[in-house]
């Protein structure tokens, strides 16, 4: 894929291909059969509809970068290098499911269906955005997307007591939601862990491990080194995965979303990845105080999207297929982009629309 010197990483920008992390990129799928099972399964065009999600991911946080360089918004939530944590799981759920991503998890949203105009219109907060200019945080459930809050960790009982709506009517479907290793600290998160292990409601919680919670490192709010033990510690069944490798994201996904469906109760998986940015686009510089260079290098050699190209290139994958793939997003971000900069000229909320929809007695005209 091609590289944005003014918006990728350093070591995104300088990235070149390392046969040893391509052959470990292989050997992680095939460590555990019934994952590498379920991969070998996968038919070609579904592998590229990952690559095609993972670079719709990535540009897409690339539009929003642009955006706050060139004034049109004030910040942005990225999700660079983390996204086969999101992008994998989400391609194991099916229509009538339900996610509640983080706000860096925006990968969900446009795999459920989210235009990603309607992403963009969020940040710029105009009134034909799903939340009609209110909360930068979007979501619209009629793509199966729940909408964060601020307040993250705090969507676990939420996401749970949707899950057991679906047990309570009797519906085959799933919900899933993410939340970072700081977001675990929070104490509502265990009593909803605690709640849907007890209810065996159809749920999976995914620990996305970025070693960071805005600038804490991981060491200085978790005394264990990960949280492979949790699962069993809440009574959950449940694993870890490399989350930069979209197909075993995406394998341990949809284990657990069968066992959900066979009503065998919640699922915790937990994502080993690393944010190569700072907690929002304002903080670029305060990340890479937070950790020495080493471990921005070495996650950066693992780029989730240059390491799934060079596996699907030895796969027999045309790079001419690839690069196609590539232009077609490309496209789609760019007719994405100008639709949102026309609704930030023709539909910014009128004063009066503040209480629209607040109150029971105050109707839209």
């Amino acid at each position: 894929m091609k590289r944005y010197a003014a918006f990728d990483p350093a070591e995104y920008v300088a990235w070149t291909r390392d046969d040893a992390l391509v052959r470990e990129y292989a050997e992680t799928c095939a460590r555990d059969p019934e994952r590498q099972a379920i991969i070998e399964a996968l038919p070609e065009e579904r592998k590229l509809a990952l690559y095609r999600g993972l670079l719709r991911n990535r540009l897409s946080d690339i539009a929003l970068k642009r955006m706050v360089r060139q004034g049109v918004i004030s910040k942005a939530w990225l999700g660079s290098g983390e996204e086969a944590a999101t992008i994998g799981p989400v391609h194991a759920l099916r229509d009538g499911d339900v996610v509640a991503p983080m706000i860096r998890n925006s990968g969900a949203c446009h795999e459920m269906g989210m235009p990603i105009a309607d992403i963009l219109r969020s940040y710029m907060a105009t009134y034909d955005a799903p939340t009609r200019g209110r909360d930068g945080h979007y979501g619209d459930m009629t793509h199966g997307v729940l909408a964060p809050i601020s307040h993250v960790g705090d969507m676990v009982p939420v996401v749970t007591g949707i899950a057991m709506s679906f047990q309570m009517r009797g519906e085959d479907r799933v919900a899933m939601t993410w939340i970072g290793d700081g977001s675990t600290k929070a104490g509502v998160v265990h009593e909803g862990f605690n709640f849907a292990a007890v209810r065996r409601v159809p749920v999976i919680f995914i620990i996305q491990n970025n070693h960071v919670a805005l600038g804490t490192r991981l060491e200085q709010h978790h005394v264990s080194e990960d949280f492979s033990d949790w699962p069993r510690a809440y009574g959950m069944w449940g694993g870890v995965f490399d989350g930069n490798n979209v197909l075993d994201a995406y394998a341990l996904a949809s284990i657990a979303v069968e066992r959900c469906r066979r009503g065998e109760g919640p699922a915790m998986l937990v994502a080993e990845t690393f944010r190569m940015g700072g907690h929002a686009t304002h903080d670029e510089a305060e990340a890479r105080r937070t950790f020495d260079a080493e471990m921005f290098t070495r996650w950066g050699s693992r780029d989730p999207i240059a390491l799934f190209e060079e596996h699907l290139v030895d796969a027999g994958v045309g790079r001419a297929a690839l690069e196609s793939i590539e232009q077609d997003v490309e496209e789609e971000i760019g007719r994405a982009e100008a639709e949102a900069m026309e609704s930030r000229r023709q539909h910014m909320p009128a004063a009066g629309s503040a209480l629209v929809g607040v109150y029971a007695d105050r109707r839209e005209s």
